[in-house]
């Protein structure tokens, strides 16, 4: 049986992780505020909630399933593999820009392009294409009409606000990029290649000059870099003052929207709406960074591919797809995406758990396949 003699906000933060919830979430199921929660956990080991409080952690701990109390107690052990400490920040940076082309664009390009290995469950094809900054970038086109590309770009800044600010900035290249990239594989005129719109991160982290609790909210922060940019100023994004970051890393740091999916001595990972971020802490039971990608570019194809419903429906048109790719389909990616398989691993579902929660797919594919099913009457 697990207990906690004393509840610190480093306790109420691994209770609330065991119970797989979010920050608002898990503020509901105790009955308190939001703020109350970010209080404690941003404390840390050294901020103890008042008795009242202490009292309905008790209880929360206490009415947990067996399954919980194993994770939670599992998260307090300190036999667990240590992350790496180094003195710099090393980050491979994974930019993925989706952009809907349509079934009859994606067979052409299709047509000149290696088929993907593996599960093919959602066909697709890839291309290296040549980017001026990336060390790596594959071109995804889906048979679906959604094409991803994949930009590799490691870093090694100074700080985390560096990188925050270079993601912002970097959009201003890198989707009139897409777009151009797009128009030449095509060979169409430039107005009439659809706009990539959105670019989502997948932060997998090297190495790091931090430890403990700074290590961890260092891993937040990654997931949701907008708290540290003004995106707002007038010659485009700029880093806040320095001592936000610093601040932050002291104090602790968290989002409601912030989802773990890390397993302790194993792994820490959090996905955010922004994207993921992730160090692996055991080479032999972590998630590899191939296993991530493959997520990501799942997520991210049918995250388009909802997208152009709903722009059909803004747009006051009737959403039709090809009868191969209408509800039918997204029901079944609907049953793929979201019910475990028995060759995954904990940290597999977890993962694809977090993703799906912070990206609002499961949401998008009921829409979407609510409306295509409604179109053919």
């Amino acid at each position: 049986m697990v207990t906690v003699q004393r509840w610190s906000g480093r306790e109420a933060r691994l209770l609330r992780e065991a119970l797989r919830m979010s920050l608002r979430d898990f503020a509901a199921y105790l009955g308190v505020s939001d703020r109350t929660v970010s209080n404690w956990e941003g404390g840390g080991a050294s901020y103890q909630p008042r008795g009242e409080s202490q009292a309905v952690l008790d209880t929360a701990l206490g009415r947990a399933s067996d399954d919980v109390k194993a994770r939670f107690a599992a998260a307090l052990g300190t036999n667990g593999a240590a992350p790496p400490v180094t003195g710099r920040i090393g980050v491979d940076s994974h930019k993925f820009l989706p952009v809907f082309i349509g079934a009859e664009r994606a067979d052409r390009l299709r047509a000149h392009m290696t088929p993907s290995a593996g599960d093919q469950w959602l066909e697709s094809s890839s291309v290296r294409v040549n980017h001026p900054e990336a060390q790596d970038c594959v071109l995804h086109v889906f048979a679906c009409g959604a094409a991803v590309f994949h930009l590799v770009q490691p870093h090694e800044p100074p700080a985390l606000t560096d990188l925050a600010v270079w993601r912002y900035r970097s959009y201003a290249s890198d989707l009139p990029w897409a777009r151009n990239k797009l128009r030449d594989l095509l060979d169409e005129d430039h107005d009439r290649v659809p706009n990539p719109e959105y670019v989502l991160s997948l932060y997998w982290l090297t190495s790091a000059p931090w430890a403990g609790d700074a290590y961890d909210t260092a891993l937040r922060l990654l997931s949701t870099p907008s708290v540290l940019v003004d995106r707002g100023a007038p010659g485009g994004p700029t880093p806040l003052d320095g001592t936000v970051e610093t601040s932050l890393l002291a104090t602790g740091f968290d989002h409601p929207d912030i989802v773990s999916f890390g397993v302790r001595g194993v792994s820490t990972g959090y996905a955010g709406w922004s994207g993921v971020a992730y160090a692996s802490h055991s080479r032999e039971r972590g998630l590899t960074v191939d296993e991530l990608v493959a997520c990501e570019l799942t997520v991210q194809a049918l995250w388009c591919f909802t997208r152009q419903v709903q722009q059909m429906i803004e747009d006051g048109q009737d959403p039709s797809m090809p009868e191969q790719y209408g509800w039918r389909f997204l029901r079944a990616a609907s049953s793929r995406l979201t019910t475990a398989r028995a060759q995954e691993t904990a940290q597999h579902v977890l993962m694809r758990e977090a993703i799906m929660k912070t990206s609002g797919l499961a949401e998008r594919l009921r829409a979407a396949q609510d409306a295509l099913r409604e179109s053919v009457g």
